[in-house]
């Protein structure tokens, strides 16, 4: 059935990660229901709302690393592509970022 895609262990990690966001928003609004407020982005949002805007932000930084990485190697001469972990940690902080202050 899932066979198409490849299931590394960062793409594991990946949704393993959304699913526990999800779990944790769906608990915590159950608990404390979000209010609007406005931080450095452009609209007023509730967390659910940073949430997304969090996860397609780092969707897209993941996006482009896998994109960018043969041009990364040669840029910086490496011997092999960086890692994928690299730009994992970069969409954690991303969406960190989102979450606490946006």
């Amino acid at each position: 059935m899932l066979s198409w895609m490849v299931w590394t262990t960062p793409v594991a990690v990946f949704f393993a990660a959304v699913v526990v966001m999800l779990i944790g928003m769906t608990i915590w609004e159950t608990r404390t229901p979000t209010l609007m407020r406005k931080g450095f982005l452009p609209i007023a949002t509730t967390r659910g709302d940073r949430l997304f805007i969090g996860l397609m932000c780092a969707a897209w930084i993941n996006l482009a690393w896998v994109g960018l990485g043969e041009k990364i190697q040669s840029w910086l001469q490496l011997a092999e592509e960086p890692s994928i972990w690299i730009s994992a940690g970069a969409s954690a902080l991303v969406l960190l970022l989102i979450m606490r202050r946006g």
